[in-house]
């Protein structure tokens, strides 16, 4: 409480509800717009189809477009507020993320609150960073495979636009994650659960189980793709080395007697 008197749970509870119902309003309203704004969004979620987006320019991948389809009355109308709604929640994250820390900032101390603020920006730098290598490597790449793979000339592909978009969503929302991993190695770190040298030692394993996972977000066999996939997460995986290190290193120099 803001008097320095202890809230009871359902005086907490309250605070709780009072949270989400804003987050709530605040996404839905940036998901109005975003729905509204329905040319520009869906420049920016289609431009991956065809051979003009600047990043197959860039690469100098051979000319093709995707042709999308629909097949369902309502398909199209359900895509757009699909999208809309993942656009309203991606805008407003920092939003939501400064309500729910304004919650649990009172119930930390100043020490803590330091570290939380940290924590959760970084988490969010990273989900966000992983989402951009999606829609700007990763997922391109895979439209262009997928997309124009045929086992036969006389085999046309013909790819439906919910198809498409739930592809972009959800590989979006997996490289997020997988953009976690150095956040969560420097809590472990901070927790004293890993070393450094020990992730070192595993330097093998490690990269075999990052070629498995670029291989599930992946399913191509073009091994540039998908050691274009694996270099971001074994260049995470070697950077969250060095962050457990520096936290490891902080974590003796506070437990030294003074």
């Amino acid at each position: 409480m803001s008097d320095g008197t202890t809230a009871t749970f359902w005086e907490h509870l309250d605070a709780l509800r009072t949270v989400i119902i804003r987050s709530l309003v605040v996404v839905c309203l940036v998901a109005v717009v975003a729905f509204v704004l329905k040319e520009p969004l869906f420049r920016v979620v289609l431009a991956p189809r065809s051979s003009d987006f600047f990043m197959y320019r860039w690469m100098g991948v051979e000319p093709f477009s995707l042709h999308l389809m629909n097949t369902g009355l309502t398909e199209q109308f359900m895509i757009h507020m699909k999208t809309a709604l993942y656009a309203g929640l991606l805008l407003a994250s920092p939003y939501v993320l400064y309500e729910l820390f304004r919650f649990v900032s009172p119930a930390l101390y100043a020490n803590e609150r330091r570290y939380a603020v940290w924590i959760v920006l970084s988490a969010y730098v990273m989900f966000i960073l992983g989402t951009a290598v999606d829609y700007l490597i990763i997922f391109p790449l895979t439209v262009r495979f997928l997309g124009t793979y045929q086992v036969s000339a006389d085999v046309a592909n013909m790819l439906t636009i919910q198809s498409y978009v739930d592809t972009l969503i959800s590989m979006s929302l997996v490289l997020g994650v997988v953009f976690e991993l150095p956040v969560v190695c420097g809590l472990l770190g901070r927790m004293g659960l890993i070393s450094a040298r020990m992730m070192q030692q595993y330097r093998r394993h490690a990269v075999v189980a990052i070629l498995i996972v670029a291989a599930i977000i992946t399913p191509t066999t073009d091994v540039f793709t998908l050691l274009v996939v694996a270099l971001p997460i074994w260049l995470l995986y070697e950077a969250s080395i060095g962050i457990v290190k520096i936290v490891r290193k902080q974590n003796n120099q506070s437990t030294k007697p003074i």
